[in-house]
């Protein structure tokens, strides 16, 4: 059995494992939400610890705590910072949706290590608590928490993507393939001309998440309780904003109105719903990929995906877009957590919103998947893939939508007469035009041909 010890709080006294860093309000928590077996992701923990940190620094600024107490706390938030106390946060994700419980257990955990770092007792309401609200620090640390993983992983890796994929564009731009609409054969496009518009896709979502940057970095800390900045210096939000830009070299600042920072998790939405973006974005260029190599045989079999693995258990030498669809199972996930995030959002209540874990986790996790598939697509799959090109040429001598190139010299109907035919007959368009306009071979093949035909334009 494991040891106790107990521990008091102002609803009394219960056991708390002998070990632990935390004291009774965690112990409470984990008592009353054995919901998931899931706790607060990594990412969230460390960006709380940071913002404990900026304000015990922004209170011994201010006057508020000694400079002893604040050298202990920052080496506290450095233990908890260094992984070593990962496991000292057990509450569940679907807690108290003010997520105060998590917030006690930073202030218990860093209460415990700063009082044996340093000469005097810290107090985990007190002294690390001091000038906040579990109502002000979550939704400043959810803010936190998707700035540095933005910064850190999601936008490094999807600048990855695009350079890869702009690398492949470059390598195949003159490759020409028949390109698809309603998945049905339509006017040929290079390769490049694809992947470029992948490329640019990914591009745009840079942008999408670099403009939600620009209000993530908005901060509610000092709106306390309920947004009026109760038990807080005046300048405690501009200092707390200062201190924690200094250390991590970004420019945070005091939101305008910190009632909405409480109160609403429009930011958080907002980004969720750039996030839904890119997993739609990253859907469909998986979903091509999964076309273009299906076969070998009897699928379009225009490229070959990298060979990762068996493709089955029952039937020999297959090998399956395990990239793609595990890029694609993503998208779908995060789709999920966007709604449930939305959902989130809307709960609201007068002063303060109280779906902050789960809406913290969804968030932050939406992130960490979007940027490891992204990694894995680009180095697993779009930098191996390659092009079957006998596949390809035999598409597009046979494809009889090249007549479209036909209608400024023949019109509209007769091409449509030549490309029945030519479906009718399983004969290359060519032949059939020959057969039914007076134009030679050497006009026609001027105008349906096919690297010509991706130039845009009217043929001539």
């Amino acid at each position: 059995m494991t040891q106790t010890r107990l521990e008091k709080d102002s609803m009394g006294t219960l056991e708390v494992p002998v070990d632990a860093l935390y004291g009774a309000q965690t112990q409470r928590a984990v008592n009353n939400f054995p919901i998931s077996g899931r706790t607060m992701p990594k990412a969230f923990i460390h960006a709380l610890a940071m913002v404990k940190r900026a304000c015990a620094q922004a209170n011994f600024k201010l006057g508020l705590l000694t400079e002893e107490k604040k050298r202990a706390l920052a080496s506290a938030v450095e233990e908890v910072l260094s992984g070593v106390h990962d496991h000292q946060f057990p509450v569940d994700v679907f807690q108290t949706g003010s997520a105060t419980s998590s917030n006690m257990n930073m202030n218990e955990v860093l209460a415990s290590l700063a009082t044996k770092l340093g000469s005097s007792t810290i107090h985990p309401n007190d002294d690390v608590n001091m000038s906040q609200s579990s109502n002000d620090v979550i939704p400043t640390a959810i803010h936190l928490g998707a700035v540095l993983a933005l910064n850190k992983e999601l936008i490094p890796a999807l600048n990855h993507l695009a350079e890869t994929l702009n690398q492949k564009a470059i390598e195949l731009k003159a490759v020409v393939k028949t390109g698809r609409t309603h998945l049905m054969d339509a006017m040929p496009i290079t390769f490049g001309q694809e992947i470029q518009a992948w490329r640019h896709q990914v591009l745009d979502n840079i942008t999408r998440l670099k403009s939600s940057l620009e209000r993530l970095v908005l901060l509610p800390q000092g709106g306390t309780a309920v947004g009026t900045g109760i038990n807080a210096h005046p300048e405690f939000s501009r200092v707390f904003c200062e201190e924690l830009s200094q250390v991590l070299g970004y420019e945070f600042k005091p939101m305008p109105n910190l009632f909405i920072g409480l109160s609403c998790q429009d930011t958080v939405l907002e980004l969720s719903g750039q996030l839904n973006v890119l997993a739609a974005s990253l859907m469909k260029i998986a979903n091509d990929l999964r076309w273009m190599n299906s076969g070998p045989l009897a699928g379009l079999g225009e490229i070959q995906l990298p060979a990762l693995q068996p493709g089955s258990s029952i039937m020999p030498g297959k090998v399956n877009p395990v990239i793609p669809e595990s890029v694609a199972m993503v998208c779908a996930q995060i789709t999920g957590n966007h709604t449930a995030i939305t959902i989130g959002a809307q709960s609201g209540l007068f002063q303060l919103n109280v779906m902050l874990p789960m809406m913290a986790d969804n968030l932050l996790y939406s992130i960490k998947i979007a940027s490891s598939a992204s990694i894995q697509l680009a180095d697993q799959a779009i930098k191996g893939f390659v092009v079957n090109q006998d596949t390809l040429k035999k598409a597009l001598d046979v494809n009889p939508i090249l007549v479209t190139a036909l209608n400024t010299v023949v019109g509209y109907e007769k091409g449509a007469a030549i490309a029945k035919e030519a479906y009718r007959s399983k004969r290359p368009v060519m032949d059939v035009a020959l057969e039914l306009t007076n134009l030679d071979r050497q006009t026609l093949e001027n105008y349906l041909d096919p690297a010509k035909l991706t130039l845009g334009g009217t043929p001539s």
